[in-house]
């Protein structure tokens, strides 16, 4: 795993924040291109894309990214959220976690056979109805979507589970599986290692306080579930993809430090005890700021502030 400084990244920064900002964005382009290529050379014989990672990990702008690109290569290709097949909340029937809570990381929350089946389907050239679910809710909405894979034509399922065997199925022949995630390291001035879960985290944070409605202390404690969920159903199916994408951006702690500073110093203020707390305010403290207008409209960090120019 890759790990890069803090003081390494200061200095891009001083030099011409610009100028980092644009290496960055285009060293993640050409891993998006490079996948794009390669899935583009199997797409008859496997025109679903399997994309999947961990929460954070920039799952949607990658499958937004890989769509456009294979869209102006004359690829037309579809993304669909694997979000549409969750299942109606049963808190009778639902799996549950160790402590007795609800499972709501477990694959079981989804439709499993209906996503397979229109996997199928859809490598077949039949018409579909993707389901939508409604969140607010937690049940399934009235409203559906129809689509049709034409000859040539990519489909994407994008959702954290789309490497676990009991989504893929039999569909391996049919797929190309992508995993997404952060692999690096960020080292403090002291040398400490930021854990790239703890990156996630931050984006988190952030997309939770500006888009959900949860501040910093209801998403920390969710943390530990989350990471359970992931550790169990996400990171032991990794290596079923073909095909991986490193998220991290450089220069994306520089613009976080304005949105997440100070509430990272409430929560410590106030005792709370969590891992790496201290390491992430001793990082944003000492990286220097960089403007979001530096950040330009299709870049993965927009999914977490806002501003893209992708709709999610």
């Amino acid at each position: 795993m890759k790990k890069l400084s803090c003081l390494t990244i200061n200095k891009k920064i001083q030099k011409k924040a610009s100028s980092f900002v644009r290496r960055c964005e285009e060293d993640y382009r050409l891993q998006i291109e490079t996948v794009a290529d390669s899935i583009a050379e199997s797409r008859g014989a496997k025109p679903i894309i399997l994309l999947a990672g961990p929460s954070g990990s920039g799952k949607t702008t990658s499958a937004l990214r890989l769509e456009e690109y294979l869209d102006k290569a004359g690829m037309e290709t579809h993304t669909i959220s694997m979000d549409n097949y969750f299942l109606p909340l049963d808190e009778a029937t639902a799996e549950r976690t160790e402590d007795g809570s609800i499972d709501f990381e477990s694959p079981t929350r989804l439709d499993l056979e209906l996503l397979n089946k229109h996997i199928e389907m859809l490598s077949r050239g039949e018409e579909i109805e993707i389901p939508t679910f409604d969140f607010t809710r937690q049940t399934r909405a009235a409203e559906t979507k129809k689509l049709r894979r034409k000859e040539g034509e990519l489909i994407i399922f994008e959702g954290i589970h789309a490497l676990n065997p009991a989504v893929m199925g039999n569909n391996t022949s049919i797929a190309n599986g992508v995993y997404v995630s952060v692999r690096t390291r960020m080292e403090s001035k002291s040398g400490e290692l930021l854990h790239p879960s703890h990156l996630r985290l931050m984006r988190r944070l952030i997309r939770d306080k500006l888009f959900r409605g949860r501040d910093c202390m209801a998403t920390m404690e969710m943390f530990a579930s989350v990471e359970r969920g992931e550790e169990k159903y996400i990171m032991p199916y990794k290596h079923n993809s073909q095909y991986s994408i490193n998220t991290f951006m450089a220069y994306e702690p520089s613009i976080y430090k304005d949105y997440l500073l100070d509430d990272l110093r409430e929560v410590q203020s106030v005792g709370y005890q969590f891992d790496q707390l201290d390491l992430m305010i001793e990082m944003l403290e000492y990286l220097e700021p960089i403007k979001m207008e530096e950040v330009p409209g299709t870049s993965l960090v927009r999914e977490f502030v806002g501003g893209s120019e992708f709709e999610y």
